[in-house]
């Protein structure tokens, strides 16, 4: 079995790992998340930090669009959710980025780094709804060097465009304009995906692109891949089941759910990593109708490129287009979460220098609020954001972060090059933990209100990799559907 570590408030509680039996969850309807934005928290933090031996230092902005095109809905902006994957990303010297302008058009940009001028090219696609979720991410196909841009899908069919060839591996001589571009596709290059949430792409060991997508919805959907190489696409399969019996904690009985994902991506071994949230689909789990029926947080991982899954402990608990990971495998729960804390979906996932995955949750503690009755609210005065560490040891340990969620929206999980580990929470504050501490000394090292951040932010994990630049895209905070500016702030880390 699977150990695990909790630390609240410095203390430091051992829980060994049990196969339970977990019950049915129920997400809040979409009109409990269609609120205004809250004003930015003032909480202090939850404890004195101590000395931290990181830093974050901004180094400069630039302006991607002085009119963004801004809505909120599910709490979120369309340009900013952090679950895309990627929205901003360096290749090759030159930095990318993706959003909607004012007009709902869909831009893609580029900038020599590392300050040159965005050089922006308007897509053949307009937004088609006001929903945060169909937000722009972009993947990079190494075999041929196209760029590929999957956009504008929430439980609908996904718009797609691909480059010419070598786009992005010959970035000086390949013209960045519109020429480049081929026309907007219902499918992907014939491949049909259906009615798709959530796109993320993925580079494999062997430098293919992978495509991770939901079908279904919410509280009835599953996880799939499909692959590109060769110039072409194909189907990997379905690896995520959305039937079999969960047991809630009031025993109300759930069949259907979905998984959702905190992360799909490779380590530095070439092993796939995702951390995961369950929803059910039966409402009748929750101890009250405002809740979110989110619960637990779950891994798996793959050495065969999404083929087949494991648990922590390396059984076999599904295989991609065979029996699926399902609420049921085996040590697939690696914190226990029930399904009344407001638990975040799709939030951060990310992996050291040595492979350990690392993710980030949010929730409202059940020492705060027994029940969580009105998600956005409890969520905002009550919520915490954790880490959560597998150890060499084969045990996940989960710390809570001495800063105040005070937001309803999601944070973001890097590494540098020294394995510091900094996370991008809403409204730009940026708090980090050095591996020497074991990733315990969480400092905040940025917080300006002046940069008038909205909430969720997009960071560039590959130029921080590669140059300890941490670059952070964002929307300014604006009112009704009034547009407001898009950003990239750089920061200097170490």
């Amino acid at each position: 079995m699977t150990g695990r570590v909790h630390t609240r408030l410095g203390v430091a509680v051992a829980v060994i790992g049990v196969v339970i039996s977990v019950g049915p969850t129920l997400i809040a309807s979409p009109a409990a998340f269609a609120g205004a934005v809250p004003p930015r928290p003032t909480a202090p933090l939850a404890r004195p930090s101590p000395p931290v031996v990181a830093s974050a230092t901004l180094i400069g902005r630039s302006e991607l669009d002085p009119a963004g095109l801004y809505f909120v809905s599910y709490d979120g902006l369309v340009n900013n959710d952090s679950f895309q994957q990627d929205g901003i990303f360096t290749h090759a010297g030159f930095q990318y980025a993706a959003w909607y302008t004012a007009d709902r058009g869909a831009v893609v940009a580029r900038r020599r780094l590392p300050s040159g001028g965005w050089e922006k090219v308007v897509l053949q696609h307009k937004l088609s709804t006001d929903d945060s979720h169909n937000v722009i991410s972009l993947g990079v196909s190494p075999s041929d060097g196209r760029l590929h841009v999957a956009m504008d899908a929430h439980n609908s069919t996904i718009f797609y465009v691909r480059s010419v060839a070598e786009l992005m591996s010959r970035p000086d001589t390949t013209p960045w304009s519109p020429q480049s571009f081929g026309a907007v596709q219902r499918t992907f290059d014939g491949l049909d995906l259906g009615a798709i949430s959530y796109p993320q792409f993925a580079i494999t060991p062997e430098k293919r692109l992978q495509f991770s997508y939901r079908t279904g919805g919410s509280g009835n959907g599953t996880n799939e891949i499909v692959e590109y190489d060769g110039g072409a696409w194909r189907r990997v399969g379905r690896w995520s089941s959305a039937t079999g019996s969960f047991t809630a904690a009031n025993g109300v009985v759930s069949t259907t759910r979905n998984m959702y994902l905190h992360g799909f991506g490779y380590g530095p071994n070439g092993r796939l990593h995702a951390a995961f949230t369950w929803r059910e689909g039966n409402l009748g789990v929750l101890c009250a109708p405002g809740g979110l029926s989110n619960h637990d947080i779950g891994y798996v991982y793959s050495d065969d490129h999404g083929r087949t899954w494991r648990n922590t402990g390396g059984q076999v608990v599904g295989t991609t287009g065979g029996a699926p990971v399902s609420v049921g495998s085996p040590g697939i729960v690696v914190d226990r979460i029930d399904e009344n804390r407001g638990l975040m979906n799709q939030e951060s996932q990310a992996v050291d220098s040595t492979g350990a995955p690392h993710v980030i949750a949010s929730y409202v503690p059940e020492q705060l609020v027994p029940c969580v009755t009105a998600y956005q609210a409890d969520r905002i005065r009550d919520g915490r954001t954790f880490h959560l560490v597998l150890g060499a040891d084969g045990r996940w340990t989960t710390r809570e972060l001495p800063v105040a969620t005070g937001s309803t929206q999601r944070s973001k999980i890097v590494f540098d090059r020294d394995d510091t580990a900094y996370v991008i929470m809403p409204f730009g504050r940026i708090v980090a933990a050095t591996r020497a501490s074991g990733w315990t000394d969480w400092t905040v090292l940025f917080d300006d209100p002046a940069l008038n951040v909205f909430g969720e932010v997009l960071v560039d994990t590959s130029r921080l990799a590669g140059e300890n630049v941490l670059s952070v895209m964002y929307q300014e905070s604006s009112t009704g559907t009034t547009p407001s500016p898009v950003w990239v702030a750089d920061f200097r880390v170490g």
